[in-house]
């Protein structure tokens, strides 16, 4: 039972990992709180059961595609040290992996939230709640910050330097 606990634990170490080494890991997940936030927290937007399962399995998708990216990444870095073909096909095609699958999730979102009255609806929510706009602007912000400089430098901790 230990076992099966520890690979757990290992397992979120893995996602902690991608979160805090890999910008693009935090723009998707940015991006997924944001929708999230916006399916959950008002009801402008109409999704059936499956639709939102749908949903989920195209976030899920894109979140492996990710860590699974990052795995193939260090391998071929703790591997090889200096550039070798075949080195740079495995990190381009893990990467391209991901963009498929990242293609595919923008895909199914546009298919299933295409709703124009929900967006009419939004609009006015905000347009009529200006403190809940500046909240939405800064939360902006710092998300930008969390994207683009990282969890690590944002709290002022130091980031050792993983990649060559």
């Amino acid at each position: 039972m230990k076992a099966l606990g520890m690979s757990f634990v290992y397992a979120i170490r893995g996602i902690f990992y991608c979160l805090h080494h890999e910008r693009n890991m935090r723009i998707h997940v940015v991006c997924m709180a944001y929708m999230y936030f916006f399916l959950l927290g008002f009801d402008f937007f109409q999704l059936s059961r499956t639709q939102f399962a749908i949903i989920f399995l195209a976030n899920a998708i894109v979140i492996m595609g990710e860590l699974i990216n990052t795995a193939v990444e260090r391998a071929v870095d703790l591997h090889c040290k200096e550039t070798h073909p075949l080195a740079k096909a495995a990190k381009d095609t893990a990467a391209g992996g991901v963009l498929a699958a990242a293609i595919g999730a923008v895909a199914v979102g546009i298919a299933l939230l295409w709703q124009p009255p929900a967006f009419r609806a939004l609009y006015q929510y905000f347009a009529s709640h200006p403190g809940s706009l500046a909240l939405f602007a800064a939360s902006l912000l710092f998300s930008l910050a969390y994207i683009f400089i990282g969890p690590l430098k944002l709290l002022g901790l130091e980031e050792t330097k993983h990649k060559p």
